[in-house]
């Protein structure tokens, strides 16, 4: 597969998609060859706020704390809480769906 040359649909530059880069497309299935050179990619990122380890722009959740209705620890919840509705933390609301908690598995000696 040899290399392309494609042109920005930001800057209009022309810019090499290489072969090892088609090949890295194709194995991850993408469709689409890149329609920005790498430098207008970046900007772009930069300007979304994506980054390469999370793949997407997140804002930080607001929490909130409450005490647990079922074991009455403290925790935070990402909702403000009301009175008339129970609260659990990630134990018991666990539990209350029938799921167990998370938990690492034992070592086997």
């Amino acid at each position: 597969m040899p290399d392309k040359t494609l042109t920005c649909r930001d800057c209009g530059r022309e810019f090499e998609f290489s072969a090892s880069e088609q090949e890295f497309y194709a194995q991850k299935g993408f469709t689409n060859e890149p329609s920005r050179c790498p430098e207008c990619r970046s900007a772009r990122k930069a300007r979304t706020g994506v980054t390469a380890s999370s793949g997407a722009s997140r804002q930080q959740r607001e929490m909130f704390p409450a005490v647990c209705s079922r074991c009455g620890k403290e925790t935070m919840v990402p909702f403000q809480p009301r009175t008339d509705r129970p609260v659990y933390c990630s134990d018991c609301f666990a539990l209350e769906r029938g799921t167990a908690p998370r938990r690492s598995s034992p070592s086997r000696w």
